[in-house]
């Protein structure tokens, strides 16, 4: 029997409901389940690892505030995921300087084999940080063009143009590379 980690890990009732009451041990334990996941989402979609960590902290903080209104209508972490994607990209739109991260500092997932890992890292990091954001929310984290729409406060025509040009612009670089490791499949 596997545990489902990340924010697929579940999150037992007794340790929500002492996490509402205001216990900190109960926060300590939903932290310690959910941070590393936070992380790497934020570190995918801002590139950047001291940007991460303060929209981890962001989050873990609105978590908290917002806990007394998590009604479990989805599971505690699909909740907890979508609070720090908009965390995220609110501090992308704050920041509005659009850094790219190093490709070192940027995560895949494990089951991708070293040479395409780092050729994609490479190839995610020459993106802009919208487009990025695009794609990982979209082809990695499953969100669907009205979730997008509504983390970047645009329109659902505006997700699915930016999410295009961000593929066609990854399947141009790919293209550009000799003997790219990469196939199509990957892109999408």
């Amino acid at each position: 029997m596997t545990m489902a980690t990340g924010f697929g890990a579940e999150l037992d009732a007794l340790t929500l409901a002492r996490a509402r009451r205001g216990d900190g041990r109960a926060f300590e334990s939903i932290y310690r389940l959910y941070a590393r996941a936070a992380y790497t989402l934020a570190l995918r979609l801002t590139g950047r690892p001291d940007v991460a960590d303060d929209v981890v902290q962001e989050a873990f903080m609105k978590a908290m505030e917002k806990l007394g209104g998590f009604r479990g209508d989805a599971p505690f972490g699909a909740w907890l995921k979508r609070l720090v994607a908009n965390c995220s990209i609110d501090r992308l739109r704050a920041d509005r300087r659009w850094v790219d991260g190093d490709a070192e500092t940027l995560l895949l997932p494990a089951e991708s084999g070293a040479e395409a890992q780092i050729e994609a890292l490479g190839l995610l990091a020459r993106m802009t940080p919208h487009a990025r954001a695009a794609l990982v929310l979209h082809e990695i984290e499953g969100y669907n063009h009205a979730e997008l729409a509504q983390l970047f406060g645009k329109s659902e025509s505006y997700s699915k143009s930016l999410l295009s040009r961000a593929i066609g612009r990854l399947r141009g670089m790919l293209d550009a590379e000799p003997a790219a490791p990469l196939s199509q499949d990957t892109v999408r």
